[in-house]
């Protein structure tokens, strides 16, 4: 399992850890093509970005950022169930970022997933180039979660997306985990990514975590392996505390 483990001693600590790599891949990211392409999922994240961006939100060029979704639940964009609507509340309410770029699931489409996944994957081309030009788009950062049974975007245990080699968005209406109707980011999407980072927090996770790092087992979460970037685990202490064989970086509170 490649990639640093970092545990931390407070979410606070967690979501200064996050701001600093957020801002070192947007920095790098600006240097060599003058934008920053970033993709974010839901569940508790929004909250611990928002908690480090908002705080610190010097050096942070929000004019220059182009906002995608790891997965969104095929849902009107102001229902409860959106990432759009969760991420929009906890930070694209508060920052400046052009709303034409920010990317989100066609509300038309909802009731058409398959339909959702194609027009989200052309949105993702007219940003990224030509997908006939462009075998799959590198996104400079990619900001995961990680369920209880290893899952990770909307790719589930099990599931036939998983081994998804040609689409860079797919979808699926059988979701073990409610709403059942999502579209997703595919593995070779993730894998070749610039930079992913975990972001995994509760007790909860502590089973999933010691299968992927002890035990090696091929949860979705552990067929994140990125071609060429650099792949960043940061957990609470909760997460963290079952996992006894691999490396942790334990970070403190200044």
């Amino acid at each position: 399992m490649s990639g640093t483990i970092y545990a931390c001693t407070s979410t606070a600590v967690l979501a200064q850890q996050l701001r600093d790599l957020v801002v070192r891949a947007q920095d790098q990211a600006l240097q060599s093509h003058d934008r920053f392409t970033v993709a974010i999922s839901g569940g508790s994240l929004p909250r611990t970005l928002a908690q480090g961006l908002l705080a610190q939100p010097e050096g942070l060029h929000w004019s220059k950022w182009h906002v995608f979704y790891a997965d969104e639940r095929c849902v009107p964009l102001d229902d409860a169930e959106s990432n759009h609507r969760l991420v929009q509340a906890e930070l694209l309410d508060h920052v400046p970022i052009p709303r034409a770029q920010v990317y989100t699931l066609n509300p038309a489409l909802v009731t058409n997933p398959e339909e959702a996944a194609n027009d989200y994957e052309k949105q993702m081309t007219d940003v990224f180039a030509h997908k006939d030009a462009v075998r799959l788009p590198v996104f400079d950062l990619i900001l995961l979660g990680m369920g209880p049974d290893g899952h990770t975007c909307s790719l589930f245990p099990g599931h036939p997306l998983l081994d998804e080699k040609e689409r860079w968005v797919s979808y699926l209406q059988d979701s073990p985990k409610p709403p059942p109707t999502r579209i997703t980011l595919t593995l070779p999407v993730v894998n070749h990514a610039r930079r992913a980072v975990f972001v995994v927090i509760g007790s909860n996770k502590q089973d999933a975590l010691a299968r992927i790092f002890d035990h090696k087992e091929p949860l979705p979460a552990q067929r994140v392996q990125l071609v060429h970037g650099e792949l960043v685990w940061l957990m609470d202490e909760a997460a963290a505390s079952a996992i006894q064989r691999a490396p942790i970086a334990r970070l403190v509170e200044n």
